[in-house]
């Protein structure tokens, strides 16, 4: 169970956050209202906005994961993933025209979603749980994108604002994994024809199905444990890039497809 939401620093933190979302101003960091290294802290912020979006509206469809890189990990001093929620609002069609003046400082990953056919809210779930309930997976881009001014984060900040995110993209080519290696699919994201980054399916904590497992028992222990329809964004396969106005980014995950964003001018360069 997460924490207590009762204590002053937290809400300040939600407020502060929940401020910078709403505006797309950036805010302080707010690590130093919580406490050095409180991830549970920063989770009860998390919460806090959660149940605020829920009680306005906001419609839960799925989760995000993020520090599936063991080399992101140790630069930010954890020793595990971590995850933010997905809303129905934050969700792009493939190729849509995303308006840049809607988000703050924005980056963009490569990412293999789960789609789920039935439920996972065993805390012991296992590799064999998560194949199974795994109706599909898609191509997927995420787009991170941090109230925190000037990306001035650490593992607390990046928690407490819902791990970072922003909105996502879905490719329209559904893949079950019969067949599939993930393991070794190679993934690369483009823009005008040159390949931005690029990465593999190995990068996302050996295996895009070993994050899905770990987010499932995680989730096991709280409010939210993963439900049949849910959209889970396994983590990137290769660096994240800087979003630049009008341009066009394709994401490419072999044997699954690819999705576009395309980003509008607006007050980001």
């Amino acid at each position: 169970m997460l924490p207590s939401t009762d204590n002053d620093g937290i809400a300040e933190a939600a407020q502060r956050l929940w401020n910078a979302r709403v505006s797309s101003l950036p805010c302080a960091p707010v690590r130093s209202l919580l406490g050095a290294g409180d991830i549970e802290a920063a989770y009860a912020v998390q919460e806090v906005n959660t149940r605020r979006s829920l009680s306005e509206g906001r419609r839960l469809v799925g989760r995000k994961i993020g520090l599936t890189s063991p080399a992101v990990q140790k630069q930010l001093g954890v020793d595990q993933p971590d995850f933010g929620m997905l809303f129905g609002d934050m969700a792009v069609c493939d190729g849509a025209e995303i308006d840049l003046t809607r988000l703050i400082d924005p980056r963009i990953e490569v990412e293999i979603a789960f789609v789920l056919g039935t439920d996972l809210a065993d805390e012991w779930a296992t590799t064999a749980d998560v194949l199974r309930a795994t109706a599909y997976v898609v191509t997927a881009i995420e787009v991170v994108d941090s109230r925190v001014a000037a990306w001035d984060i650490d593992i607390v900040d990046t928690v407490a604002d819902n791990a970072s995110s922003g909105w996502f993209l879905l490719g329209g080519t559904p893949c079950r994994l019969d067949g599939l290696d993930l393991r070794e699919s190679g993934a690369v994201l483009m823009a005008g024809g040159e390949p931005l980054s690029v990465g593999a399916g190995a990068a996302c904590l050996g295996h895009p199905v070993n994050a899905v497992t770990w987010l499932a028992r995680r989730l096991a222990r709280t409010d939210y444990p993963l439900s049949a329809g849910d959209v889970v964004l396994s983590g990137a396969l290769g660096p994240m890039v800087r979003v630049t106005a009008d341009t066009v980014y394709e994401a490419r995950v072999s044997g699954l497809g690819s999705v576009r964003a395309e980003f509008a001018r607006g007050s980001h360069s």
